[in-house]
């Protein structure tokens, strides 16, 4: 019989130098290996708190049996058998949760006046870093580029995430931007949609000025190729967009129009702070709030939590994390926009942060499907990973349970993904798509800062090394 090797976390960096096992679970390329701490065939993570994604409690001392990726055993650690050979980790302390499966991310960041830098090299590591294992991108600026990577990544060219990648946004004129291709017309929304699906894109994004014919062309082309559309609108309400058979709404309640006096058909008239002010004066509790909340359940329309880009833009809120990973120009950037943000005391965002927080509990309550993002895009401040660990303790914030919070940013995104039988949480026969950490974010949400290793797929992955990697550069590619 061979004898175990039992290894404590310190240890791992040495002995993640197990030679490459025949039957491997995920491909790992030559640049991908210099990040992987442990790879081997069989796997038993032992006395480790297990906190499973579904919102049940968390269950203490358990052994979680990983072979070729799968998980394959769990349960307590005094009853469930170790395989001969398996390699041994004692995880005493720690805590184990699903991968994080996010669905409002980007490749892309603001570098200059409404120009966006295609960062698919450093931001797709550093997703992975901060325990994101499975993502959506919530809109594309850089065509070919995100779809390539996603699939570099799922070759083991590349150290990421799994990505759904969205395709170029359909909208319309008013926007300005030089990297948005504008929409003719509901036939050329058609063409868009049947283009960019052959090219291989997982979903698409209607943006702020898309008109309703336009919108409701496209959920019906991007449906037929079993395809689904979000959305940050203006120019269309969320009634309208459920109407049309829009699938997801992105930002919350922050973009919902419904209510502004005297709104045009099919034009955006509330952008930034005018939605922002419209939607803080509506009560959650409200009748009209109530309706739109059934409207949307009835219609099967899932909203997207993305409070962490709006964090960046209410006053009085501390610096997001991260920011030392970033070019210095880009770093020194946003920290004079938060400086100036800091100062204001007219901020229609002081009173929409907490309402939005307040709107989403709602949502939830009335039986509403919660996934989320944290679109780090905005004036910038935002950098994967670190921000992917802020919407969960956010979610918090805002009043849900921390095992609330794990769930709606695991397993409600992989449901949503159509994945959620292969990843979103931990139980016997899904993937081993997982995150270790150091301490117990079902007691204190803070700790999900504490990643100490990212297993995608079986194969365990060392965050520390893929930041430092990215240190200082993110920005540059």
């Amino acid at each position: 019989m061979a004898v175990l090797r039992r290894l404590s976390l310190a240890s791992i960096a040495i002995a993640g130098a197990v030679s490459p096992i025949a039957a491997q679970r995920a491909p790992i390329g030559p640049a991908a290996r210099s990040y992987v701490r442990v790879d081997t065939n069989v796997l038993a993570l032992t006395n480790v708190r297990v906190i499973d994604g579904t919102g049940a409690a968390p269950r203490e001392r358990q052994t979680l049996i990983v072979r070729d990726g799968k998980i394959a055993a769990m349960g307590n650690a005094s009853a469930t058998s170790v395989p001969s050979g398996a390699q041994v980790i004692d995880l005493a302390g720690k805590s184990v949760i699903p991968g994080l499966v996010m669905v409002h991310e980007h490749l892309f960041y603001p570098t200059g006046p409404g120009m966006y830098g295609n960062l698919t090299e450093s931001f797709s590591r550093l997703y992975l870093a901060g325990g994101v294992t499975s993502m959506r991108t919530g809109g594309n600026m850089n065509g070919y580029s995100e779809l390539l990577i996603a699939k570099s990544i799922a070759r083991g060219d590349k150290v990421g995430p799994w990505i759904d990648a969205t395709a170029p946004y359909l909208e319309g004129p008013g926007m300005g931007f030089a990297q948005v291709r504008v929409l003719i017309d509901s036939t050329d929304a058609r063409k868009h949609v049947e283009y960019w699906a052959d090219q291989g894109a997982g979903s698409f994004k209607a943006y702020m000025n898309i008109t309703r014919d336009e919108l409701k062309s496209a959920v019906q082309a991007a449906h037929k190729r079993g395809l689904k559309v979000t959305g940050h609108l203006c120019s269309v309400t969320y009634r309208e967009a459920a109407d049309a058979g829009i699938d997801n709404l992105e930002h919350g309640f922050f973009a919902m129009n419904d209510f502004v006096p005297n709104k045009p058909p099919d034009t955006c008239v509330a952008r930034g702070g005018a939605a922002q002010s419209t939607m803080a004066a509506k009560d959650p509790a409200s009748p009209e709030m109530q309706s739109l909340f059934t409207y949307l359940i009835d219609h099967k329309v899932t909203v997207t939590s993305t409070l962490t880009i709006f964090e960046t833009f209410t006053p009085g809120r501390p610096m997001p994390a991260g920011l030392d990973i970033l070019i210095p120009s880009l770093r020194e950037e946003f920290e004079r926009r938060f400086a100036n943000t800091s100062k204001s005391t007219q901020s229609p965002y002081l009173a929409a942060f907490p309402k939005d927080m307040a709107m989403e509990r709602a949502f939830v309550k009335a039986g509403g499907t919660l996934i989320v993002g944290t679109d780090p895009t905005g004036g910038g401040g935002l950098v994967p990973g670190f921000s992917n660990q802020r919407a969960v303790e956010l979610l918090v914030e805002a009043g849900f349970t921390p095992l609330e919070a794990i769930k709606f940013s695991t397993l409600n995104g992989a449901n949503y993904l159509g994945r959620g039988a292969l990843t979103g949480s931990l139980v016997v026969g899904k993937q081993a798509d997982l995150v270790v950490i150091d301490g117990n974010p079902a007691a204190q949400i803070s700790d999900i800062r504490k990643v100490q290793m990212v297993f995608k797929q079986g194969v365990g992955y060392d965050p520390a090394a893929i930041i430092e990697s990215v240190r200082g550069k993110a920005g540059l590619w």
